[in-house]
């Protein structure tokens, strides 16, 4: 492990802020006064490090519903380090209440990150989000601006309790649906549940989306050590919340930026402990596009090259058992780290000013059965697995470590929904004409289609078979699937059907072939017959005269880059407005 080096301190000349307050003219003057306007007084920011807070907190975000309080923690913090904060607000991107999807937003999130940063005095950033895109949002922005930058996790919530068991959000929601359609519970039951499960603020506490997410964020060394795991509930969040009010100020001074920490080893970091947690899908796409903001190349095959070596070691649903309340007693992301240890580049950089490897160092692991060691996996099924073919010829995924292992090689015809209003019209028609070797294919559902790419990847089995025992099948879309979710489902299918992927031309009655093992998911018709089937195609017609979604239609990329928008894409860094 190679010790950094020290760092040369940053003068107050040089702080970016000063650029507005020590100008002796009347720009400044202005800047000045209206500092001086709210009650601040000459000294608060003349010479002074200026901290944004960028909050995602909203009352339509329980995930979030915490961070209002943290806030005023962060702005102890970089107080008592002899820094300014501001608190910028910005769009919450709550999961769940935000319709089609809050993946429609995440680029507008990332945009207006940038720009909050961007137009106003700030020296550094803390990151405030957690909620599944509100991460990748905050993180691109920073990236793209690349002021000093440290990411405050919102944390998971509770372990959530039902009659005996330990139940999980998201995973555990899916499955008592299903009994609830299969009429193995009562309706009475499904509101007592409702009730029950999700008992505190915080984020999703399955290893889903939200918490892979900031587990990638703190491998790649962009939290503090052990942030990620911390539940949002856990008194020693605020405590963690001001440490990050504290540390930014020190990075501002010690110019320590994003992208001296987001290496090319890093993102391979990140990647290494997505597969080691058994991660969310929805992590290929989001590393996709950070990656591909720092000029990097990060995709379907690195997480399924990964997966080939490193197996599930954190045994927590939807993979696994347990929750994140119980990963955070286990030891914590630290923990899971130091198992993965020479599987790590330990010298990456991290917002501390250490290495990784200096910052798990002390960490120990308090139960095995939590956070496995290597040769105690989980499963033996791979976390990820990456899918080309002429049904997807840019590629698709799976996560063969929540599948079905009798459907990871399976041949059947295909039962076709044209939009997720076709399947809900018809999913639970009992004379609906499908058995358990039916493939499920769910088109329109992509970047474009959706809009958005929503998370309809986990379709939903049909009542009919419900009722006879089935509770996996086949599925296939250029959908997302939520992180906290399961079953033998193909994801990202690239390019989607919107475009005129291969989608968009199968049909019902057509026979798909899923080779799990081959890496291999196609269509059994002959390239002559797609060529006519192609030939006889016509794209949709646009849908959004003008605003957000007008802008998405234009200029959103595919799943396999990432999603991001094309003129969003890129290294290269703007330059400083000018201040008049």
């Amino acid at each position: 492990m190679v010790k950094p080096a020290p760092r040369r301190r940053v003068t107050v000349s040089e702080l970016r802020s000063q650029r507005w307050f020590a100008r002796d003219d009347m720009r400044g003057f202005a800047h000045r006064q209206r500092m001086l306007q709210m009650g601040l007084r000459r000294d608060d920011f003349m010479g002074r490090p200026v901290i944004a807070i960028v909050n995602t907190w909203s009352d339509m975000s329980p995930c979030h519903a915490h961070l209002r309080e943290r806030a005023a923690a962060v702005r102890a913090g970089v107080t008592r380090a002899g820094g300014l904060a501001v608190e910028l607000p910005a769009l919450a991107l709550g999961e769940v209440m935000v319709k089609p999807t809050t993946m429609l937003y995440r680029n507008l999130l990332a945009l207006e990150t940038e720009e909050l940063i961007r137009s106003h005095p700030i020296d550094g950033a803390v990151l405030m989000g957690g909620c599944d895109k509100t991460t990748p949002g905050l993180l691109l922005g920073a990236i793209s601006m690349d002021l000093p930058a440290i990411f405050l996790p919102a944390g998971p919530m509770l372990n959530g309790h039902w009659r005996g068991e330990t139940v999980g959000a998201g995973t555990h929601t899916r499955r008592y649906w299903d009994e609830l359609r299969a009429g193995k519970i009562t309706k009475a039951d499904w509101v007592d549940f409702e009730v029950r499960a999700t008992r505190s603020v915080g984020t999703c506490n399955t290893m889903g989306t939200a918490s892979t997410m900031t587990s990638m964020v703190e491998a790649m060394g962009m939290t503090l050590p052990g942030a990620s795991s911390i539940p949002a509930a856990d008194s020693g969040h605020t405590r963690m919340a001001a440490a990050c009010g504290e540390r930014i100020v020190g990075m501002v001074l010690e110019d320590l930026r994003p992208s001296e920490i987001l290496t090319e080893a890093a993102f391979r970091n990140a990647v290494t402990t997505a597969v080691a947690l058994g991660g969310s899908t929805n992590a290929v796409i989001h590393l996709t596009a950070m990656a591909r903001r720092l000029g990097f190349a990060c995709g379907n095959e690195a997480f399924d090259s990964e997966a080939r070596r490193t197996p599930i070691v954190a045994d927590l649903a939807p993979a696994g058992e347990y929750l994140m309340e119980d990963f955070f007693h286990a030891g914590g992301l630290s923990a899971l780290l130091l198992r993965l240890s020479d599987r790590l580049d330990l010298d990456c950089m991290t917002v501390t000013g250490s290495s990784l490897g200096e910052n798990i160092a002390g960490a120990k692991c308090w139960n095995a059965d939590v956070i496995r060691p290597l040769d105690r996996p989980v499963t033996d099924q791979p976390a990820f697995a990456a899918l080309t073919g002429n049904l997807a010829p840019n590629g698709a995924i799976i996560k063969p470590s929540t599948a079905s292992q009798h459907l990871q090689r399976h041949v059947g015809p295909a039962l076709v929904f044209d939009s997720h209003r076709d399947m809900s019209a018809r999913i639970d028609d009992p004379d609906l004409e499908v058995t358990p070797a039916t493939v499920l294919v769910l088109r329109g559902s992509g970047p474009i289609g959706g809009p958005g790419m929503p998370e309809w990847g986990a379709l939903p089995i049909p009542r009919k078979l419900l009722k006879e025992g089935t509770r996996d099948m086949v599925r296939i879309s250029d959908a997302r699937m939520s992180g906290t979710h399961f079953g033998t489902c193909i994801l990202h299918v690239a390019p989607e059907s919107h475009v005129g992927g291969p989608l968009a031309l199968i049909r019902t009655g057509d026979r798909v072939s899923l080779d799990v093992a081959a890496r291999a998911l196609n269509v059994e018709l002959s390239a002559d017959e797609l060529a006519r089937r192609r030939a006889a195609w016509q794209p949709p017609p646009p849908r959004f005269p003008r605003g957000y979604g007008a802008l998405v239609e234009r200029h959103i990329g595919q799943a396999d880059t990432g999603c991001d928008f094309d003129f969003l894409e890129g290294t290269v860094r703007l330059p400083e407005p000018d201040i008049y």
